[in-house]
């Protein structure tokens, strides 16, 4: 399988674990290369739902000097929570993702990757959406989650694939891989068509 990506060196750019861990489980074999300072602004205009595709296509400008090799092929990618048409982004700190966890708690929220593949050729992009229920949660149940768990590095400042996950996601409506990151069904069936 895959065997029309046999000739690239294929480039994950992302530091995400998650990520990284998704896109092993897909038999890809890849390079993780992260740049700092990856502009991640977005225009005032755009509507929530078009923001991660925009920018994950965005990031992958960052990383057109490794295109100069036509064999190289890099995947760039980000997620963002949307609660009432609002994006919820990475909390700054504790108390931020407490504060996001109770905004949360007891509501359904959107999960949206967007994801863009990108040879010195050609680019092909696209965007999952996931629906998440979040039962309601006591503080103390936030805050147990806070203080052994790291929200700070993840949008909406929780991570389904961990405890939080495992006791406070009531239901969800499309892919869990998205919710983690990476909507890796949607990026095979993209690779293999690539």
């Amino acid at each position: 399988m895959l065997e029309n990506l046999k000739k690239y060196r294929i480039i994950l750019a992302s530091n995400s674990p998650r990520r990284q861990e998704l896109l092993s489980l897909m038999d890809v074999k890849f390079d993780s290369i992260v740049r700092k300072g990856v502009d991640e602004n977005y225009p005032k205009g755009l509507k929530t739902k078009d923001v991660p595709e925009y920018l994950a296509r965005k990031k992958a400008e960052a990383y057109k000097d490794l295109l100069a090799d036509p064999n190289t092929l890099i995947i760039t990618a980000d997620t963002i929570v949307i609660l009432d048409k609002e994006i919820i982004g990475k909390p700054q700190n504790q108390e931020g993702a407490k504060e996001l966890l109770m905004k949360l708690q007891g509501r359904s929220h959107r999960v949206i990757s967007g994801v863009a593949i990108t040879t010195a050729e050609k680019q092909v992009s696209f965007s999952v959406k996931t629906k998440v229920l979040m039962r309601p949660m006591d503080e103390d149940i936030i805050n147990y989650y806070v203080k052994h768990y790291k929200p700070t590095d993840k949008a909406g400042a929780y991570g389904i694939q961990e405890w939080i996950g495992a006791i406070g996601i009531g239901h969800i409506e499309g892919s869990f891989q998205n919710v983690m990151g990476l909507p890796t069904q949607r990026l095979f069936v993209e690779l293999c068509n690539f």
